[in-house]
């Protein structure tokens, strides 16, 4: 997501998925349509139906730079985009507004540390996402471990932050060869960043927001392959999300996929969905409420989430990347998965009035395109 420009899409390669029996999933849809145990400190006071949008904070693009001030109200959670490592393994995070050489209306550091604090009083959330297209993050060593706790509780601390989102990228999560269970990760970065963020967690409460934004193929592909997988060609990195979510589920407020830029993923009807179409987020969607097996083993299931700790990445605008989809098409989609109505081709596992809302790549293109996307949400959900 994280574009700071857009990408082509990802194109996943590989053989067919083994394939869940119906039992398996009508369990874990009845589970999921019907959840409600994910802890209060989770949810972190946000509304019910919540509209999450990534702020171009640190970088300019061809979207503009947007004040924080700036920000419509439309929006309950502002992530910054992107606290960003000094170098890959070093764990040491740093972020700094966006030169002013770049974004001429840049406001001061005063100046953005106020409206984040008038944000907050009127009722929103506001995050440091780290990470990002650029950002590559490995904790490999316990020293990167802690100095990513202390950073990023500095910078937290300086602007008065809410919380923390995760949107590892590109290289930053592999599997080592033999780690094959998501409840049981051995590799390093997946085991030294799930102690960091506890302990970010356990530093500032029940209130601590946490998020995260993985692309498809660290969690959805994970029906198909979890890593290099027991015949080898895999990419390591398929699924390996998986174990920092589950690790993270008591403590995690939302997960927002990000449902573009995006090669072909198959979905439990074991059927490839394409970006861009409502059938596609509708059949994502589905795998976070519903559970499912990993690597299409029934004995090792992704238990489902609370559909209050999930909601749907989306580019807010055709220049924001790859897999834009028609504000027509994601009313479709809220409606499939909230209603059981207008599912077209893909029939989802339940329905799940409680899903949390819908995230946007980004508030500045959303800006860019005439709020379009927050329009629609706002109008879908009254305002």
């Amino acid at each position: 997501m994280s574009l700071r420009f857009p990408l082509s899409k990802r194109v996943l390669t590989g053989a067919c998925a083994a394939v869940a029996t119906a039992g398996l999933l009508a369990t874990a849809s009845t589970t999921s349509a019907n959840a409600g145990t994910s802890s209060p400190a989770a949810k972190a006071e946000l509304p019910e139906h919540a509209l999450v949008g990534y702020l171009h904070s640190s970088f300019a693009n061809g979207s503009g730079y947007t004040r924080m001030a700036d920000v419509p109200d439309s929006w309950d959670i502002i992530d910054l985009a992107f606290g960003e490592p000094t170098s890959t393994t070093s764990g040491d995070i740093r972020f700094s507004l966006c030169p002013q050489s770049e974004c001429p209306n840049v406001e001061s550091e005063d100046e953005f540390k106020a409206a984040i604090k008038a944000k907050q009083d009127a009722g929103k959330k506001v995050l440091i996402s780290i990470g990002g297209q650029n950002g590559q993050v490995q904790l490999t060593t316990t020293a990167a471990r802690d100095k990513f706790v202390e950073s990023v509780g500095a910078i937290i601390d300086k602007y008065g932050l809410d919380g923390l989102d995760i949107d590892f990228e590109g290289h930053s999560l592999s599997l080592d060869d033999g780690d094959t269970d998501f409840k049981n990760p051995k590799t390093p970065a997946i085991v030294n960043l799930i102690s960091a963020v506890k302990s970010l967690k356990a530093k500032y409460g029940s209130g601590f927001t946490l998020t995260m934004a993985p692309e498809t193929f660290f969690v959805q592909l994970g029906y198909q392959y979890y890593g290099s997988g027991p015949f080898g060609g895999q990419d390591p990195r398929a699924g390996a999300y998986l174990p920092v979510i589950h690790a993270l589920r008591d403590d995690l407020t939302l997960l927002h996929v990000q449902d573009y830029n995006s090669g072909p993923i198959k979905g439990l009807d074991d059927q490839f969905h394409n970006m861009g179409s409502a059938d596609f987020h509708i059949a994502m969607t589905d795998m976070l409420l519903s559970g499912f097996p990993v690597a299409g083993d029934t004995k090792n299931v992704f238990p489902a989430l609370d559909p209050s700790q999930v909601a749907i990445g989306l580019p807010a605008s055709p220049n924001a990347g790859n897999g834009h989809t028609q504000p027509s098409e994601v009313t479709k989609v809220l409606n499939c998965l909230t209603k059981k109505s207008d599912c077209g081709g893909y029939e989802p596992h339940g329905s799940w009035p409680a899903l949390r809302g819908l995230m946007a790549w980004s508030i500045n293109w959303d800006n860019f395109n005439g709020g379009e996307f927050a329009k629609n949400f706002d109008a879908y959900y009254g305002g």
